[in-house]
């Protein structure tokens, strides 16, 4: 008869500590992707990315490309921003004591067929160069606090017209001057749509409607 041989329990305390360390020792060297391959991963994703964006932004021949045309148009209307200044300082205090709305007019010349945006642009060069010439400086003979404080308490109200030439708005700037209202030529730079020194708007006032009406009285609204 075989008999079976039990092992002693000093024989099953070494078996079972082997078999738990190489158990152990299989988990702590599983094979895991590490930083590096995580990182190329991630860099491999963003740049499919952006052949996306590109692919998209840069169509095939013959395909419509709105979005490029729009930033162009956008570029051209942004560049308007340097302009060729040339200031008359025009003392209009002998307006001040004529009563009635004071507003200011921006005369804009048809024949350049300028865009709705270049316009704009335009505007606000007048506008604002306007109100600095009477404003903001003191010293400037063109300076006329009385008058500007009743065009800023009086809504600052500003009129849009429209010039069908350069002979027509010369004549209205010469027109300003000799009556005393403050007036200023926007000249363009010629970096987008018109020849470098195009004289494009007029700016006239702020100054009483009754004698803005006498220089602009038969142009029509923009």
């Amino acid at each position: 008869m075989n008999f079976l041989t039990v092992p002693s329990p000093t024989t099953l305390i070494l078996v079972l500590s082997a078999f738990a360390i190489g158990y152990n020792f299989g988990e702590q060297n599983k094979v895991e992707p590490s930083f590096k391959d995580k990182s190329q991963n991630k860099d491999s994703k963003k740049k499919d990315s952006n052949k996306k964006l590109v692919k998209n932004k840069f169509p095939k021949a013959g395909e419509h490309n709105s979005y490029s045309e729009n930033e162009d148009e956008d570029e051209d209307e942004n560049e308007d921003e340097d302009e060729d200044e040339d200031e008359i300082e025009i003392d209009s205090s002998s307006l001040n004591d004529i009563s009635g709305e004071v507003r200011m007019a921006l005369v804009i010349r048809q024949d350049l067929q300028m865009t709705k945006g270049k316009i704009a642009a335009q505007c606000c060069h007048a506008a604002l160069a306007c109100y600095r010439l009477i404003a903001t400086d003191p010293k400037k003979e063109s300076y006329n606090l009385p008058l500007v404080n009743r065009w800023l308490h009086g809504g600052q109200a500003k009129i849009t017209l429209k010039c069908p030439n350069k002979e027509d708005m010369d004549l209205m700037f010469a027109q300003a001057i000799s009556m005393g209202v403050n007036a200023y030529v926007v000249h363009d730079a010629g970096r987008t749509q018109i020849a470098a020194g195009s004289a494009t708007v007029l700016g006239l006032g702020p100054a009483p409607k009754a004698v803005l009406d006498k220089i602009t009285g038969n142009l029509k609204l923009y």
